[in-house]
């Protein structure tokens, strides 16, 4: 009788085709998939690049020159826990010996943070132009936190003045990690002022501290990131201060080099940082 052909007793046509159509579907839904994976890898792209756009002009917010003379020296750096962040650090020359800086630590990371950081540097600078009075201007920037953040977000402020005329540090620190300060050889933590920025339209209290040197001053601030992260090693604010202490004498460019490098050396063991990391180091002499 020979061969029986399938379409002679009756196979349907559909079940006939299935496999070429099973494997026509399959064909399409990967296609689509490709298409929704090749979507996404531009969409990453974009928002890569306007995150860079980001950093980039994050980083012009930052002073891009710090003075470095006889009188003063200022050095600094900045290390985002991502590729923006949330901390900020300034340094305002306000006459030919009057200076005003601060630190200051956005909670939170990434965008919305780095967003509030510019947000305080505009506060800052625009205070600037009307007072000189460090009271004034952290009242000026505790409103901008409200307005911007709506209780959402909170700020740690450490804001100074220094006169090199009249050898006075003046200081206000809102929640912030206390600085190390060195005075004449004198070791103090510098924790008066108020509190966090951002929780209260009108701050409780507001302490101005002004401190007198004779020959020398050397400061040293930071925000959390470092302490945080050293507090994986068991690394108390003593050591820190210490470390710190080797070069009260010495360059403080060689201070945040080796500080810096002690960081790198730590994160070998595994450890990377918590948060974003900034700090700010400032020596001053007759």
């Amino acid at each position: 009788m020979g061969d029986v052909n399938p379409q002679k007793i009756g196979m349907s046509p559909v079940i006939q085709h299935l496999p070429f159509v099973q494997t026509l579907t399959n064909i399409i839904a990967v296609a689509i998939e490709n298409k929704k994976l090749y979507r996404n890898a531009i969409q990453q792209a974009e928002i890569k690049k306007e995150v860079e756009l980001a950093r980039q002009v994050q980083s012009m917010l930052l002073p891009q020159h710090l003075p470095y003379s006889k009188n003063i020296k200022v050095v600094a750096d900045y290390v985002p826990f991502s590729l923006i962040g949330g901390d900020y650090y300034d340094f305002i020359k306000l006459n030919n010996h009057e200076y005003i800086f601060c630190i200051a630590d956005v909670s939170g990371k990434g965008i919305s943070a780095a967003l509030l950081m510019s947000n305080i540097q505009a506060a800052l600078h625009t205070a600037l132009e009307f007072t000189h009075n460090l009271k004034d201007i952290v009242i000026q920037i505790n409103k901008r936190v409200i307005e911007n953040a709506k209780g959402e977000k909170f700020v740690s402020l450490f804001i100074g003045k220094i006169n090199l005329q009249s050898r006075q540090l003046t200081y206000i620190n809102a929640g912030h990690n206390p600085p190390i300060l060195w005075i004449d050889n004198q070791l103090l933590y510098l924790d008066k002022g108020t509190c966090l920025l951002g929780f209260l339209d009108q701050l409780p209290y507001i302490d101005v501290s002004i401190l007198e040197y004779k020959k020398e001053l050397y400061l040293f601030t930071y925000t959390d990131g470092l302490t945080d992260f050293l507090d994986l090693f068991n690394i108390q604010l003593k050591d820190i201060t210490e470390f710190i202490s080797k070069y009260q004498h010495k360059s403080i460019i060689d201070a945040k080099k080796n500080l810096l490098n002690w960081i790198k050396e730590l994160q070998n063991h595994q450890y990377t940082l918590k948060d974003d990391l900034a700090i700010l180091i400032i020596q001053t002499s007759v």
